[in-house]
């Protein structure tokens, strides 16, 4: 009886807490935001302060799910991010809060976001505010990358290119190997995992396990993306070796 009133309140908790995600975005993208950087020209300087915001609103809304009661959560070894510098952050991907957890932590951080964001009502303003990079034109996707690690910028990548499956083989996309031997920028590896299993791609927000999901968010190591280039007759080559490495890294 207890699990069952614990699973209902979960149920009616985290549906109010993604309203309030909602509302929040709307709110950072058309009032929050555009107050604060009013009198900023500088378009580096505009994105980095909303870049800023986010990361707090990131963080209320992480203790808020918290406090309510639809999820707990814990950060390991996070204080490694604060000496990465013009560094790619990569995480595997097996929730649909994988982004607000890791971004909560970063006050700086771009990153790659899939063409529909843009066209998503609640989140398209955020997105823009803090220029974020659309993964649409190769070509061009690939300069600003280089253009934001080249000014030292952190950008977070997710290697699966969407959340992953509960059933069937992990497969990464060699966007974030490309990028990485392309640019020459080291990477940071991101390992989350959350049990039991919880918003993932297959389910619905509404179903909620038995027992309160538990995220670990641990920062582990550095891959020096030097060696593959070195190693390797081709950056082509250095890619494929960097994904497999990533592969195994992503999922000990």
């Amino acid at each position: 009886m207890f699990l069952l009133l614990s699973q209902g309140w979960r149920v009616f908790a985290t549906g109010l807490c993604f309203i309030f995600f909602g509302i929040g975005a709307l709110c950072l993208a058309f009032i929050f935001v555009p107050l604060q950087t009013l009198t900023i020209k500088d378009k580096s300087k505009k994105e980095h302060v909303a870049q800023s915001i986010i990361q707090k609103a990131f963080l209320l809304f992480c203790q808020t799910m918290k406090f309510c009661g639809a999820i707990d959560y814990q950060f390991i070894g996070t204080e490694k991010l604060k000496s990465d510098k013009g560094c790619l952050i990569v995480a595997n991907h097996p929730s649909l809060i994988d982004y607000v957890l890791i971004g909560s932590q970063l006050p700086q951080c771009d990153c790659l976001v899939k063409a529909s964001i843009w066209d998503n009502f609640f989140i398209k303003g955020i997105v823009k505010a803090a220029g974020y990079i659309p993964n649409i034109n190769p070509e061009q996707l690939l300069d600003s990358c280089s253009e934001r690690l080249g000014s030292g910028n952190l950008l977070l990548v997710f290697p699966e290119g969407t959340r992953t499956k509960e059933q069937g083989e992990i497969a990464l996309q060699r966007g974030a190997s490309q990028i990485a031997v392309r640019t020459e920028t080291d990477l940071r590896v991101i390992h989350i995992s959350v049990s039991p299993s919880f918003l993932t791609k297959e389910k619905r927000w509404y179903q909620v396990p038995t027992v309160k999901p538990m995220f670990t968010v641990e920062v582990k190591e550095r891959i020096v993306v030097k060696q593959f280039i070195e190693d390797a007759c081709s950056l082509s080559l250095a890619a494929r070796a960097l994904n497999k490495h990533l592969n195994k890294v992503l999922f000990p």
